[in-house]
């Protein structure tokens, strides 16, 4: 018997000594991470980034960079650091570069970077990115830009956190996140333009880019619920990144997933007026998420005390989700349209 006992010791050593030491380990469920996106949270964020402090956060004004420094302050406070091959959170973007025929001259400004590196194709990027610029002070007037884009801006802090938490737990992602603040979009989405054409990491290693802008409203076409989004590009340069935002709403969020702005005859042409298409013109599939406009758009009237942060938390939690399933998928998005 003893002689038996030890045989059967043996071999489950053996078994557990002969496994794959870098075998993968399944990715978790998403819900908890999910869950971790806050109303409650959003609004700290965005009561002090869409404050009257910020002086409306004009590309590359003193209270444009302060909100940048709240930003990274709490990447930091996340265990977020850059990305590998930067030197700090920051991508210079110069005045020269956004000179722009008879536009006010701006000055020298940044984009704001962090970076969660995959677990097991850390070379495979999924960018989300939103917009923290706005348009400043005109008339004596805060243009605080609550919605526009401060909702975006705060968005990508949880959803980072919501990476980055997963990661320490051991659950991914299986491909690198980079959250991407740019700046300059109110004057000609400048920002993303200028890391489309000074990228990081190499465009062809770029898996999509979720953009975020303008999430936290309603708009005139929605004045009963609040439990809707517009979806605008999913559907234009590949198949699998339509499918992800419609079978992940549909298992996570249930939100009403509003097709109105993508139709490429739309007048509002919104699919060229966001960061996402310097990534999309560039044959990376994209995906714009947006509440659409209302009365306060472009207006000193754009206040934190307007934004309804129980749309401004599912819409987040549907980018994340989208996001998430991009990075862990076994395979890449496949390009299988021609775009725009």
């Amino acid at each position: 018997m003893k002689k038996l006992f030890y045989l059967l010791v043996a071999i489950a050593l053996f078994i557990n000594c002969s496994a794959p030491k870098n075998a993968k380990q399944p990715i978790a469920d998403v819900t908890k991470y999910i869950n971790s996106i806050t109303a409650d949270e959003l609004k700290t964020h965005l009561t002090i980034v869409a404050s009257d402090e910020m002086e409306g956060r004009n590309t590359g004004s003193e209270g444009q960079k302060k909100a940048g420094r709240y930003l990274i302050d709490q990447y930091k406070k996340d265990g977020i650091s850059f990305p590998p091959g930067a030197t700090d959170f920051y991508q210079k973007v110069p005045s020269e570069f956004m000179k722009k025929g008879f536009s006010p001259k701006l000055n020298d400004s940044e984009n704001i970077w962090t970076f969660i590196e995959g677990s097991e194709l850390p070379n495979e990027i999924v960018v989300v990115s939103a917009h923290y610029d706005h348009v400043g002070v005109k008339n004596e007037e805060v243009y605080n830009g609550a919605d526009d884009d401060g909702s975006g801006t705060v968005a990508l802090l949880e959803i980072a956190q919501a990476f980055q938490q997963a990661k320490k737990e051991g659950n991914g992602p299986k491909r690198s996140i980079l959250i991407l603040h740019v700046t300059g979009e109110e004057h000609g989405l400048h920002g993303s333009r200028y890391y489309s054409e000074n990228p990081l990491f190499p465009l062809k290693n770029t898996v999509a880019d979720v953009n975020i802008d303008m999430i936290g409203r309603r708009d005139d076409f929605h004045k009963d619920s609040n439990n809707y989004v517009y979806i605008i590009g999913s559907d234009y340069l590949s198949t699998d990144l339509y499918n992800i935002c419609e079978d992940v709403n549909k298992k996570y969020t249930n939100l009403a997933l509003d097709y109105k702005y993508n139709d490429r005859a739309d007048p509002n042409r919104f699919y060229y007026r966001s960061d996402h298409y310097n990534f999309a013109k560039n044959g990376i599939p994209s995906v714009f998420f947006f509440n659409g406009t209302h009365a306060d758009y472009h207006k000193p009237t754009d206040e934190v005390d307007k934004i309804e942060f129980d749309a401004l938390a599912k819409r987040t939690q549907l980018a994340f989700a989208v996001a998430w399933e991009i990075a862990n998928r076994e395979k890449r998005l496949v390009v299988d349209k021609s775009g725009s």
